[in-house]
């Protein structure tokens, strides 16, 4: 069956960058629209970014935009969050989920999560 595996979270100072990696197994990677969520202590699961099947399009939540870069390469069945200028906001446990077509930015709109990877930023 598909799999969703996160890594590269971690503890970082406010102004630092982390990298996270969503490798997927088991399906046809380049077939998915990819998103990342996070979800804080006592909040809802929140949209973070999105990207379509071939790179060509992605999307941003405004809290993010111009910060945060998404990016997949289908070789390696692998999406990336590349997270620069980090705010103590940021923390939260970062899921990858998949659908199979059209950026949303519902988690019910994914069919499939992730574990998740905690990112803890630091003031």
């Amino acid at each position: 069956q598909v799999q969703l595996v996160e890594s590269g979270g971690g503890l970082v100072q406010a102004g630092g960058s982390l990298r996270l990696s969503c490798a997927v197994s088991g399906g046809t990677f380049s077939k998915y629209v990819m998103g990342w969520f996070r979800q804080a202590p006592g909040k809802e699961r929140e949209f973070v970014a999105a990207i379509s099947w071939n790179g060509g399009n992605t999307n941003y939540a405004e809290s993010v935009n111009g910060r945060f870069t998404i990016s997949r390469d289908n070789a390696k069945n692998t999406v990336y969050l590349q997270m620069n200028s980090l705010k103590p906001e940021d923390t939260a446990v970062y899921y990858c989920g998949k659908r199979n077509f059209g950026l949303r930015i519902h988690s019910r709109d994914y069919d499939l999560w992730g574990q998740g990877t905690q990112v803890t930023v630091s003031s």
